[in-house]
């Protein structure tokens, strides 16, 4: 069986699990939390949102959100809304998910970070918070917040699978595996975890595992962010699987 390239088990990788809590699509982090090999990470988008609350706008794997040309103006506006009047949650954690979409890191981590001050009990700004810390590589920090807010909603899907990445970036592979088997027995539709579970298998080569898990995100979320995102991994694992 042929084995995966580094780069391109990376780009797998990149399309993993991730939703957006927010109004705006997310995007998988381009510095994913520990990518040294195959780091997971929530499919298509930095922002994380829960899949089980079923939000508006929910992106979770890889393909990054459309950005219509209105977007930057949204952001303008924000910023001066934030910059006149900094004490209103709403407008931080909506200007943090739109920095965070956007790769703008250091600058969504504290603007998260203050709305995680406002609102300490606020699940959604915790998980982006993490998923902010890990794209700049504080994958601690970031586990840190993801079990904030597992104590806050437990089994939350969507902060499991971003503690379970984070973990298997680190190379605390048992605890990683652990976390997601435990959430798919617990919530079976939860496809965030086959997605990342997917990619634990590309990793280690176990190719045809990898597309049972992957397709198993196709038929639990069909119109799902992972969905799109399993569907590509799946035509390239395929050309390395002997028939």
């Amino acid at each position: 069986m042929k084995r995966l390239a580094p780069a391109l088990l990376a780009w797998i990788a990149v399309a993993c699990c991730g939703t957006a809590f927010a109004a705006t699509p997310a995007k998988p982090t381009k510095a994913q939390p520990a990518g040294a090999s195959a780091a997971i990470t929530p499919p298509a988008s930095s922002s994380a949102t829960s899949q089980d609350a079923k939000p508006a706008a929910v992106t979770l794997p890889t393909a990054k959100a459309a950005k219509s040309g209105s977007e930057p103006d949204s952001i303008q506006i924000l910023e001066r809304a934030v910059a006149r009047d900094s004490s209103k949650f709403d407008n931080l954690y909506r200007l943090g998910v739109m920095y965070l979409d956007r790769d703008r890191i250091a600058e969504a981590s504290q603007v998260l970070l203050k709305a995680s001050k406002l609102r300490p009990k606020d699940h959604r700004v915790l998980v982006n918070l993490g998923a902010a810390y890990d794209a700049a590589g504080h994958a601690d920090q970031a586990q840190d917040a993801y079990k904030r807010a597992l104590t806050l909603t437990p089994d939350d899907s969507v902060a499991t699978c971003r503690l379970a990445s984070s973990l298997y970036a680190q190379g605390k592979y048992d605890q990683a595996m652990s976390l997601l088997r435990d959430i798919i027995q617990k919530k079976p539709g939860s496809y965030c975890a086959y997605f990342t579970l997917g990619v634990a298998f590309a990793d280690a080569g176990i190719y045809k595992d990898a597309i049972r898990m992957w397709q198993k995100v196709v038929d639990l979320a069909p119109t799902s962010a992972e969905a799109v995102s399993a569907k590509e991994s799946i035509e390239v694992l395929q050309k390395f699987v002997t028939p």
